[in-house]
């Protein structure tokens, strides 16, 4: 496994981690939305580990979905704003944005060094 692969799972590990936590302190109206982008991660993670490199695709869209969906929520933007809960708002601020950046970072990372390995073994 190579050490950007590695990276990413690590990542993943550290989203499902914040989004357990994050869960308690959300909305209980969205609850089964957080559960199931929790089940995502965590069967990316699962597939990463298990050694299904086409996950990493996966892993990109779901981050950028997630930034967004963060940046037009405005509770969430009123949170980070104000940090009227602080707890929820760092939170909300290192799961929903430096672990999403972390994410594509380490994928992107990832899939070129998967493809730039192939390409020397063919040549």
């Amino acid at each position: 496994m190579s050490i950007y692969l590695r990276a990413t799972l690590v990542v993943l590990i550290f989203i499902v981690v914040t989004g357990l936590i994050a869960i308690q302190f959300g909305n209980p109206n969205f609850v089964d939305r957080a559960i199931a982008l929790e089940l995502s991660f965590i069967t990316l993670s699962v597939l990463l580990w298990r050694g299904y490199s086409k996950a990493l695709y996966a892993c990109i869209p779901i981050a950028i979905l997630v930034i967004i969906g963060n940046s037009l929520a405005p509770p969430h933007v009123n949170l980070m704003m104000t940090f009227s809960k602080p707890l929820n708002a760092i939170v909300l601020i290192v799961g929903g944005y430096i672990l999403q950046i972390a994410l594509i970072y380490a994928s992107l990372r990832a899939i070129i060094n998967i493809r730039s390995n192939r390409m020397t073994t063919t040549t």
